[in-house]
């Protein structure tokens, strides 16, 4: 068996699905951000530990809670209030757990889904992100889109989790992202700063690594949202995901765009200039 870490901010409309199908696992453990809605009223129903702290970023909030909360196992499996684990991960998961493997984090791909359907091509995938780990082993960095740093080997899982990141709407995934690209117009800007590039990243044969060398280089690019639009929509082939790959890769772009504004006004307020 093994424990299982969820993390929440005002999730009421999420976090059950996400339970249920969490629910093999005897230690639920609700990592909420005092949510104002019936978060903690749910994971308490649903048998869940609560635990609470003040968000701060990314990192910060991960390392606290792999620090500090006393998992029942020791293995943890991490999921956001937005994604379901398949019947078929959860036995790939248990098994693994079970065989006592040398590695000690392992990675998982996902299906986003949009407007109904998994979008496959404009989702960048397979996107490995690490879900399952010993806590002991693995810390985060990076205000957003936090970069695991790993104390030993790293597997790989071959099922899926599904990630309903629009489930509560346009608005609120505009406010999460709104957020977002505060952290990475400072990440984009201290990138920039310390002048960190590895060429030799961008023909890595590992994925994450390959990945983070992409993001620094789009860091010192012109026409990023532009560049983004036709990277995912043309080279990454999101037409083939029909009407919803098109409007995902146009709120790529927005993204771009926002981080990009935001760079510019991180340093205009740093040089006195007016907005």
């Amino acid at each position: 068996m093994l424990s299982v870490l969820i993390l929440t901010l005002n999730e009421e409309i999420n976090l059950p699905r996400c339970l249920e199908s969490l629910k093999w696992s005897d230690d639920l453990v609700v990592f909420d951000s005092f949510s104002t809605d019936r978060t903690v009223e749910i994971a308490k129903a649903a048998g869940a530990r609560v635990v609470q702290r003040k968000f701060d970023n990314w990192a910060a909030h991960q390392n606290w809670a792999v620090q500090n909360i006393q998992f029942k196992h020791p293995w943890v499996y991490y999921s956001d209030a937005d994604e379901v684990v398949t019947p078929e991960l959860r036995d790939e998961i248990l098994a693994v757990v079970a065989r006592q493997p040398a590695e000690v984090v392992f990675r998982v791909r996902f299906k986003n889904m949009f407007m109904g359907k998994w979008i496959r091509w404009s989702s960048l995938y397979p996107t490995w992100v690490t879900r399952l780990f010993r806590p002991e082993k693995i810390r985060w960095e990076r205000e957003a889109n936090p970069v695991p740093i790993v104390d030993g080997a790293t597997g790989f899982l071959q099922e899926h989790f599904l990630h309903y990141s629009f489930n509560k709407g346009m608005a609120a995934w505009l406010e999460k992202h709104n957020a977002y690209s505060s952290h990475e117009a400072r990440e984009s800007l201290k990138s920039l700063e310390q002048g960190k590039l590895s060429m030799g990243g961008l023909f890595s044969t590992n994925a994450p690594e390959r990945r983070r060398a992409l993001k620094e280089l789009s860091f010192r690019l012109p026409c990023r949202p532009a560049l983004r639009f036709l990277y995912m929509y043309l080279l990454r082939l999101g037409f083939l995901d029909g009407t919803p790959g098109y409007h995902y890769c146009r709120l790529l772009a927005f993204y771009e765009y926002m981080i990009v504004l935001k760079m510019k006004e991180i340093r205009r307020r740093q040089l006195g200039l007016p907005l």
